[in-house]
C-alpha cells in the first residue's frame, strides 16, 4: 500500500478529519470461517485489537490460529468516527490499521496471541512497517481488560530485551486502553483469502518472543 499523502507525524484531535455519523458498510460474514464479524460472540470469549502494519497480511496472522473464532480488519487509535480507507490513508484520522481477534481463552491465552503480534513484525520502526511508511502503519497493541494491559506492558519489556541484545532499537509498540474499533470497508474484510497473491508488507525480525511459552518476563 503506496500512498502520496502518506504522514509520519502523528496529528492533534484538533487536525483530524470530521468522520460521520453513520459507520463504513462492512461484510457481514468472515470470508473463511463464515462467523459473523460484528457478533454476537460466544459467551466467554474475548476481543482483542493489534496494529502491526497493513492490515491485510496481519489479519491472516490472526484467524490462522487455532482458538481463534474470528477477525476484522478496520482501524483503532484514532480521532475521526467512522472513517474512510482513503482517509486513514491521509494520515489525518489519527488511526491505525488494526486486526480485531476474537478468541476463545480456554484454547489460546491472550499470551501467545502477543507472541504471534509481535514476531509478525518489527515493532521497532515507528511510525512505519518495511516499505509501509505512516502513522497508519504504525505497532499497537489496544487493550480491552486491565489484564491485557499488564500481559501487553510485561511483552513489550520482555521483547525490547530480547530485541536489544540481538541489536535492535527500543520497541515503539504503543499500549492503550482500546476506543472505538472501526470495521473496515467489505473489501477489505480477509482480503488475502479473496486475493491470495494480494500485497503484504510484514515481515519479522526473526528474534523469538519470550513470551506465551511459560516464560517469565
Amino acid at each position: 500500500m503506496f500512498f502520496t499523502r502518506q504522514k509520519a507525524r502523528m496529528i492533534s484531535p484538533a487536525e483530524a478529519l470530521p468522520g460521520r455519523a453513520e459507520a463504513i458498510p462492512t461484510s457481514e460474514l468472515h470470508y473463511v470461517n463464515h462467523k459473523p464479524l460484528k457478533g454476537p460472540y460466544p459467551e466467554g470469549f474475548e476481543t482483542a485489537v493489534f496494529a502491526l502494519g497493513c492490515y491485510w497480511g496481519a489479519e491472516r496472522k490472526f484467524w490462522q490460529v487455532p482458538g481463534v473464532w474470528v477477525t476484522a480488519v478496520g482501524n483503532a487509535g484514532g480521532f475521526s468516527p467512522n472513517p474512510s480507507y482513503e482517509e486513514v490513508c491521509s494520515g489525518l484520522t489519527g488511526h491505525a490499521e488494526s486486526v480485531l481477534v476474537v478468541f476463545d481463552p480456554a484454547q489460546v491465552t491472550y499470551q501467545q496471541l502477543l507472541k504471534v503480534f509481535f514476531e509478525a513484525h518489527d515493532p521497532t520502526q515507528g511510525m512505519r512497517q518495511g516499505n509501509d511508511v505512516g502513522t497508519q502503519y504504525r505497532s499497537a497493541i489496544y487493550w480491552t481488560t486491565p489484564a491485557q494491559r499488564d500481559a501487553a506492558l510485561a511483552a513489550k519489556e520482555a521483547y525490547g530485551a530480547a530485541l536489544a541484545a540481538k541489536g535492535f532499537g527500543p520497541v515503539t509498540t504503543e499500549i492503550a486502553e482500546a476506543g472505538t474499533f472501526y470495521f473496515a470497508e467489505g473489501y477489505h474484510q480477509q482480503y488475502l483469502a479473496k486475493n491470495p497473491g494480494g500485497y503484504c508488507g510484514l515481515g519479522g525480525t526473526g528474534v523469538s518472543c519470550p513470551v506465551g511459552v511459560g516464560v517469565t518476563p
